[in-house]
């Protein structure tokens, strides 16, 4: 291993030795957990149903062309550096972070487009397009956000456990500035005039897979987060994210198993006891489960063993939206476009309709679309360009549309119009590969509940207390992490609900008895691309 990378190692913590913890997923929700427990001296071993690392933060490759499965938009660094620098690797030595100047093009069906960036000056210059008026409110707005997202950033790194969490000072303080009940875009009303502006600073609720009609007003600060701390991308995709943290992870002792599903979760007497996979029964300690909420802890655990999040309650909750997702390999370059374009219909909130209804396809809909190349050409053959494109679409359910092949005709021609109708010209000639996911694919293939690729909807009802607990309520020596406990979705979201709950699980089996010493199974073994060198 390269000396730089690990010159900042410092001696394992300690506190958990001979302890022995079982994470089920290779998620960035379960590679974190498995960092801090390593760190803390338990011997850890990683669970991975697939045969990767980084579950939906991976990759797919395709004849020389590489695109990010899901997550593209690497946002707040400093959280997942303070993982690495806490267990003692120099994250940027591992990780080449490219900080976007261009954040993005938003182009708004009808006009205009606007190139935005982290400048306030050319910010405003921007907004200005759409409204002189509403360009004048820009700063007052950053300023108010700023403020909102520091008050609010502690509450974000402690569990909620119960309402009684709610009265703490740090959440009291944040109180006068969060609105409850009030949605993102009539927040937002307070400051912008011209409902496009307001689009502009409110379709990031999309990170959430919500509409900003109704998404709580308090994730105005995701808007504030990009201006204020940048857009990111990894060289070689979110997945270099992950490998290098499966590369830390294993340094430490971890030992990482892919194509191993968890079966179950063996409990006896209300806790955890082991965990059965094909290789047989494994005794632990503690159990950090990673995976989609619903669709995991329900094959795990047994519906009798979950009082309160039995498959009857897991029924009556929202859920995000889904997507429908397109991968392209094409002929030629586009330096022309933006390293992530988001194009906006001038129909923006009956599609938004539409897409909970679930019922149907837009065919007015939005599109993100993401073009690597443009700051990253290895993603493609050289003279080519791997674009990603994601359409928001309503997830599973009784009554909704059904994903056949017919549904996925139709809504790959939709993707096409639109993206003719932002700019992108027709591309279908010059495919070279192609690939689709659709809700019931991110289902069946991905483990996704519904195929909600956003997890648990962020409303009101479903955060804080009302989310699953980082330290599972049903079933001791369980603990979450994930899109699915608190804080919630979005990577960074991610990362400090993994510190989170392992901090918890750390301070809970220290104060308990240690049980018997190194169960592991002897045959575990590394995977190969996390146990060689990285310049």
């Amino acid at each position: 291993m390269a000396t730089s990378v690990f010159s900042k190692r410092q001696r394992l913590d300690g506190s958990l030795a001979s302890r022995n913890i079982a994470v089920i997923g290779a998620g960035p929700g379960g590679l974190a957990s498995a960092m801090l427990l390593a760190h803390a001296g338990a011997n850890v071993t990683l669970y991975e149903k697939g045969d990767r690392v980084g579950g939906r933060s991976s990759a797919i490759e395709m004849e020389g062309f590489r695109f990010d499965t899901g997550p593209t938009f690497f946002l707040y660094p400093q959280i997942i550096r303070e993982i690495f620098d806490r267990c003692g690797f120099d994250f940027d030595a591992m990780v080449k972070l490219d900080r976007l100047q261009h954040l993005y093009d938003l182009v708004f069906e009808g006009g205009p487009k606007l190139a935005l960036t982290t400048d306030p000056e050319g910010l405003e210059r921007e907004i200005s397009k759409i409204s002189p008026r509403d360009a004048k409110q820009v700063r007052r707005f950053l300023n108010d956000n700023k403020g909102k997202f520091e008050r609010f950033i502690a509450p974000l790194q402690r569990p909620f456990n119960s309402v009684f969490d709610l009265f703490k000072p740090d959440m009291l303080r944040a109180l006068p500035v969060l609105s409850p009940f009030s949605s993102i875009d009539k927040d937002l009303s307070r400051y912008f005039e011209d409902p496009r502006t307001r689009l502009a600073f409110s379709f990031q609720s999309k990170y959430l897979g919500m509409s900003p009609y109704r998404c709580p007003s308090l994730f105005t600060i995701l808007s504030f987060m990009e201006h204020e701390f940048g857009i990111f991308h990894p060289r070689g995709g979110t997945e270099a994210v992950m490998k290098a943290m499966a590369e830390a992870a294993t340094s430490m002792g971890v030992r990482i198993k892919l194509n191993t599903p968890v079966q179950a979760v063996s409990t006896k007497d209300g806790k955890a006891q082991g965990v059965e996979t094909s290789e047989g029964f494994v005794p632990v300690d503690a159990v950090v489960v990673n995976g989609d909420f619903a669709r995991t802890i329900s094959k795990l655990l047994p519906n009798k063993s979950r009082a309160k999040w039995n498959d009857e309650t897991i029924a009556t909750k929202k859920f995000s939206c889904s997507t429908f997702m397109m991968y392209l390999g094409l002929r030629g370059t586009m330096p022309e476009k933006a390293h992530h374009t988001i194009f906006l219909s001038s129909d923006y909130e009956n599609n938004f309709a539409e897409i909970e209804d679930g019922k149907q396809l837009s065919s007015r809909a939005s599109l993100y679309i993401q073009n690597a190349c443009v700051t990253d050409p290895g993603q493609a053959p050289e003279g080519c360009t791997a674009l990603y494109v994601l359409m928001p679409v309503g997830n599973l359910r009784a009554d909704g549309l059904e994903w056949d092949d017919t549904a996925t005709a139709m809504a790959r021609q939709i993707v096409f119009q639109r993206l003719r109708d932002a700019g992108f010209g027709d591309i279908e000639e010059r495919i070279m590969v192609e690939k689709t996911i659709t809700p019931l694919q991110w289902q069946e293939e991905h483990d996704v509940h519904r195929g909600a690729v956003f997890n648990l909807a962020h409303s009101l009802g479903q955060m804080l207390h009302r989310r699953p607990h980082n330290r599972f309520e049903d079933v001791d020596g369980v603990y979450l992490a994930g899109g699915g406990t608190h804080p919630g979705s979005g990577l960074p979201v991610i990362f400090e609900g993994a510190r989170i709950s392992t901090d918890m699980l750390i301070a809970d089996l220290a104060r308990a008895p240690a049980a018997q010493p190194d169960l592991h199974p002897p045959s575990l073994t590394l995977i190969p691309e996390c146990t060689s060198s990285r310049a």
